[in-house]
């Protein structure tokens, strides 16, 4: 069975009157259908540049990024891309919101409206589809965000670290729901983050890449028993402090060593 994606050997660089920047260089994986891969890395390491290819925002100086064995284009159909904000329009109710992709791609038929209220049900925003974005809490903007980018059923969702906006407190809760629905909806999906007990809490697989310009340093297969599913049950398992540790060793290795080129 293909992967749901191939990244193979891509290299990114910037390019200014200045001279040029590498940001990426021989990035090379791939993703299962139904996994929630994790990146992390140092700052400046090219984890939204990588992101940006993978969406076919920008196109790689070399190497091919592929879904289903076919190259990816701007715009593709298949992929969701949630951001640090919601970015949810205030003249617009939040029903207005969760909508307006299928308004602008003209498949707001009866199907889809009872799909979305289905959604709003089950995500907890029933009764708030005449508010506006100002009315819900961050926790609530982010759901509303998400059931956005599901209501256009993407094979895969990129998730540019979008519970960074919030309080901590409401991180925590909201990174769990949304992991949560993504899983149960057997989504494939990449997350970017800084947080390390996020990414470890949520993923199967993480990567770690190094300095800039970025190459992939260590994939950490993650693996908790059944009964810490949930993000927040992964945190108080006996395996999260391990697994914490691993990734922190291997960042703290970016910094204190130059990597060893194989």
């Amino acid at each position: 069975m293909k992967p749901k994606l191939e990244v193979c050997g891509v290299s990114y660089s910037y390019h200014t009157p200045d001279g040029e920047t590498p940001a990426l260089s021989h990035i090379s994986f791939t993703v299962p259908t139904g996994e929630f891969l994790a990146i992390v890395g140092p700052s400046g390491c090219g984890k939204s540049t990588l992101l940006s290819l993978l969406c076919g925002l920008i196109e790689p100086e070399e190497g091919s990024v592929l879904m289903d064995g076919i190259p990816i284009k701007e715009g593709h159909a298949g992929i969701g891309y949630m951001l640090q904000k919601d970015h949810l329009f205030e003249w617009r109710t939040i029903y207005g919101n969760v909508s307006l992709g299928l308004e602008i791609q003209k498949k707001l038929d009866d199907q889809a409206h009872n799909h979305l209220k289905e959604m709003l049900a089950a995500y907890g925003l029933n009764g708030f589809e005449t508010a506006h974005p100002s009315e819900l809490s961050g926790g609530m903007r982010q759901r509303a965000a998400l059931i956005r980018t599901l209501a256009l059923k993407p094979d895969l969702l990129l998730l540019d670290e979008p519970f960074s906006a919030l309080d901590y407190q409401t991180r925590l809760s909201v990174c769990d729901d949304i992991s949560s629905i993504i899983r149960r909806t057997g989504k494939t999906a990449i997350l970017i983050t800084h947080d390390l007990s996020e990414a470890i809490s949520t993923a199967d697989r993480i990567i770690i890449l190094s300095r800039r310009p970025g190459k992939i340093k260590a994939v950490l297969p993650i693996d908790f028993p059944p009964e810490y599913a949930s993000p927040l049950k992964r945190r108080n398992a006996g395996e999260f402090s391990s697994y914490f540790n691993q990734v922190w060793e291997l960042l703290q290795d970016n910094f204190l060593t130059k990597d060893i080129e194989k």
